[in-house]
Order: structure tokens, then C-alpha cells, then sequence
């Protein structure tokens, strides 16, 4: 029989004990860098990467994920050297700890890559690639800096296209070296004496293809940032173009060749003769074919009746202007002639009702004295009053001395 458990001893399941070492497993193996070869290398249908890394004496489960091996940049097979940063965790289901890969390096260049990956994030994080800074080249450089070898091919390449496609700029040349020991200081510095003058329009950077080893210069921080403190725009053509460097990404413009940078810096002279003579051309003929369409109405409102008999409105205005003025003379005469008939009428109205008329047929009109009242009745006066007797011709004073009435 088995023994009996103590009281004091309190067991763990098993899905207890293996989150406690996946606990302690993957908090104290956060970020690892290990070694060895790739073997067993299975690629599940959900896009994981699923191997065993291995040296002489030991091997370890391993796996990357779909979203990781997207952007691996080796194809990985089984054999294959690598040096892998990773984590280690625990799967559960299986109580196994395994190595999660985040980043792949072939043997021999991992550490170098490593370390210009972490630069180039370095870089990234200050602003240096962004491409909101990034400067346009100018149209038409007057002065233009070729940064390289004195004595390569690409000054050569460079110098030759410069000259035949844009005569008339001004080259500056700075020999530094390209590669090798002090070439990062010396492309910098010549950066930065570059920086010195503020009529330079360009600056060309470049060197011709060559291995890792021989771009390293152009992968420093010291270059990367002269090109970010540039006062004038750079274009980098280093190496060929399967080759990037953080000069590349760094600078204004970046061309595949020395030769591309050339080209890209400056017009072709030639196309653009062509290109202002066919502009010329053009707006020769759009000024002809205006002033033919000009000339042409010009001929036709010249044959217009208008033109041809220009006071001939003018006759006819003034025939109608006569026209106007007679009839409103006659309208004229005739309203006087109408007002003064209606005015000798009403005249002769008010004569055959004037008073005077009356008084001329033996009438007379007798008032009181001094007010001039009318007398109509013998009550308005009384013996003695005085009154104004109105004839035809003059009148009389006279005094009332009797009155009678018909009553």
C-alpha cells in the first residue's frame, strides 16, 4: 500500500506546476541569442515554421510564426547554420519548453546585422527616414558637390553624364575614401565642410557596387548623420541596387548607380531644348490660330451693314427725332386751342353772371356803411343808418330817413 499523504503537504495539478515553470521559464529567458542547426524543418498549412536547432551534443524545439517568417528575409532550410534571437516558452499541452524565433541570421553576419538593425531602429525613432523631410531636388542646379573616390569609376560615370546632359552647372569635387578605415569620417566631414556654403543645390553621394564589408561606411550613424544635418539635398547612389543602405534611407533622394544619381540631378539639356522648342512651336501656333480667328471676325463685323453705313442709324434716329417733334407741336397747338376755347367759355359764363351786368340793365346794389354788407331786407337798417348805393357808373352816399315794408 501506498503512504498516507501529510496533512501539511498541499499537491499541485499539473496545469499548476506547468504555468509556474512556464512562469519562471520565460521571465528569466525574456531574450535569448542562441546558435546551432536548422533540422527538421516543417512548414504547417497556417503559416508557422515549425524546427529543431541542434549542435553536437543538444537540440531544441523551435518556432517561428507566420507574421516573423513573412518578413525573414532567408530562405531557411534544413543544414543551415543560424544565429537566432528569440525567447524561450513552455507549451502546456505537451509540458515542453521551446525557442520562439523572432529574429534569423546566417552564421558569420548575424552580429552584424544585429547591430545595424538596431541602428537603423535607432535612426528611424530620431526622424531620420521620415519622409515628410525629405526635399525635393531642384529643377535646374547651378552648383552641384559630388561626395566619393577621387579616383573610381563612379566620379568618372558622374562627371560625364553631368556634362554632357547640364553643361552649365558648377561641379564641386570632395574626394574622401569609400571604404575602409576612416572613410565614415571622412564622408562626414565632407558633409559637414559642405554645410559651409549656402549656394550648393545638391550633393551627390556615391560609390560603385562592392560586398557588405566594402558599404559599411555608408552604414554608420556618423554619415547618416551628416546627410540628416545637410543643408542642401542628397542623393545617394551606393552600391547597386539590390544594396540599401542607411545612407540610402537616409538621404533626399537615392538612386540605384552613381550614373542614376547623375541622370536624376539634373535635366537633359538636349530633351529640354527639344521640349521648349515643341512649346514654342506650340504657342506659335495657338497665337496664329488666334489671330486667324480674330482676323476673321474682324473681316466679318467689317462687312456688316452697320460698318459699311455707319450714320445710317444716325439718319434714321434723326428722321425719327422730326417724326417726334412735329407731333408733339401739333399736340401741343392743339391743347392751347382746346384751353383757350374752354377758357373764353367759362369767361363768358362768368361774364352773363357777373353783378356788374346786372347793375348796367338799371339795377343797383345798396351796402351798409362802413362794414360794405349787402342789404337784402329794410330790417338791417334803421332811420338814420348810412348806406353805399352801387350803380353801373359810381356810386352814392346816402342816410335812410324812412323805411317801409311790403308786409
Amino acid at each position: 500500500m501506498f503512504p498516507a499523504l501529510p496533512s501539511n503537504v498541499k499537491p499541485l495539478s499539473i496545469s499548476a506546476l506547468t504555468a509556474q515553470i512556464k512562469d519562471v521559464l520565460e521571465t528569466t529567458f525574456a531574450s535569448v541569442c542562441v546558435s546551432g542547426e536548422i533540422s527538421s524543418l516543417s512548414v504547417a498549412g497556417s503559416g508557422h515554421v515549425y524546427f529543431t536547432l541542434k549542435d553536437k551534443s543538444a537540440q531544441l524545439p523551435s518556432v517561428m510564426w507566420k507574421t516573423t517568417a513573412q518578413r525573414h528575409r532567408y530562405a531557411m532550410k534544413d543544414g543551415m547554420e543560424v544565429v537566432i534571437i528569440g525567447k524561450l516558452t513552455v507549451y502546456p499541452p505537451h509540458g515542453k519548453y521551446q525557442l520562439t524565433a523572432e529574429v534569423m541570421f546566417q552564421s558569420g553576419v548575424g552580429v552584424q546585422d544585429l547591430a545595424l538593425q538596431k541602428l537603423k531602429e535607432k535612426l528611424q525613432k530620431l526622424g531620420y527616414f521620415a519622409k515628410e523631410r525629405k526635399r525635393p531636388l531642384p529643377a535646374f542646379p547651378r552648383r552641384i558637390a559630388l561626395v566619393t573616390s577621387p579616383t573610381g569609376a563612379a566620379i568618372r560615370d558622374m562627371l560625364e553624364i553631368i556634362t554632357r546632359r547640364w553643361p552649365g552647372a558648377e561641379l564641386w569635387v570632395c574626394g574622401v575614401r569609400v571604404q575602409g578605415a576612416g572613410a565614415r569620417e571622412e564622408i562626414a566631414a565632407a558633409l559637414d565642410r559642405l554645410n559651409q556654403f549656402e549656394d550648393i543645390d545638391v550633393i551627390l553621394l556615391g560609390r560603385g557596387g562592392g560586398s557588405s564589408e566594402d558599404l559599411a561606411a555608408f552604414n554608420e550613424e556618423i554619415v547618416a548623420t551628416a546627410i540628416f544635418n545637410s543643408k542642401a539635398p542628397v542623393v545617394s547612389a551606393v552600391g547597386h541596387e539590390i544594396d540599401v543602405t542607411l545612407a540610402d534611407l537616409v538621404a533626399d533622394v537615392r538612386a540605384a548607380t552613381p550614373s542614376e544619381a547623375a541622370e536624376r540631378a539634373t535635366p537633359d539639356r538636349i530633351e529640354l531644348m527639344k521640349h521648349l522648342h515643341a512649346r514654342q512651336q506650340r504657342l506659335h501656333d495657338l497665337l496664329m490660330r488666334t489671330y486667324q480667328a480674330h482676323q476673321h471676325r474682324l473681316n466679318d463685323l467689317a462687312k456688316r451693314r452697320v460698318f459699311v453705313f455707319p450714320l445710317e442709324r444716325l439718319r434714321d434716329r434723326e428722321r425719327s427725332l422730326d417724326d417726334t417733334d412735329e407731333r408733339l407741336q401739333r399736340a401741343v397747338q392743339l391743347r392751347v386751342t382746346k384751353s383757350r376755347d374752354r377758357l373764353q367759355s367759362l369767361a363768358g359764363q362768368l361774364e352773363s353772371l357777373s353783378p356788374l351786368n346786372v347793375l348796367a340793365r338799371g339795377y343797383s346794389l345798396t351796402r351798409t356803411v362802413p362794414d360794405k354788407k349787402v342789404v337784402r331786407s329794410v330790417r338791417q337798417l334803421g332811420v338814420g343808418d348810412a348806406v353805399e348805393i352801387v350803380l353801373a357808373e359810381g356810386t352814392l352816399q346816402a342816410e335812410v330817413t324812412r323805411k317801409s315794408s311790403e308786409e
